[in-house]
């Protein structure tokens, strides 16, 4: 097997863990609360950011203010699989992220989601 066929393997072997994380932006302490189904994905939340295309136009735009390098990306919970697998991944992961959107309520100065009832978060 070549080089490229192995990492491929490793790849579909490797077990992805799901969580929240959140953008900190460090000067001014507001965050970005998101989840993921791989958090191995956040490293592509940083370039998005980096190139100027998040979704989020508050983040982005702190971003082009301050630079990417203001902002830290931190995991704030993996998502805790049962044995058994009975649980549905997304909607365990959208549980836990709306249990960390109550805690740290990062709406307005305090952070970039939308409130609740406003749409979305982004």
């Amino acid at each position: 097997m070549d080089r490229r066929a192995a990492l491929k393997q490793r790849a579909r072997e490797t077990k992805t863990e799901a969580g929240i994380y959140q953008i900190r932006n460090v000067r001014s302490g507001r965050v970005l609360v998101a989840s993921t189904l791989n958090l191995k994905t956040i490293n592509g939340a940083r370039m998005t950011l980096a190139h100027g295309q998040h979704r989020n136009a508050a983040l982005q735009a702190d971003v082009a203010a301050l630079g990417v390098d203001a902002f830290v990306f931190e995991v704030l919970e993996v998502l805790e699989e049962p044995e058994d697998g009975l649980v549905y991944r997304r909607d365990a992961l959208e549980r836990l992220e709306a249990a960390w959107l109550e805690r740290l309520q990062p709406y307005g100065v305090r952070g970039y989601n939308a409130p609740p009832g406003a749409g979305r978060r982004a």
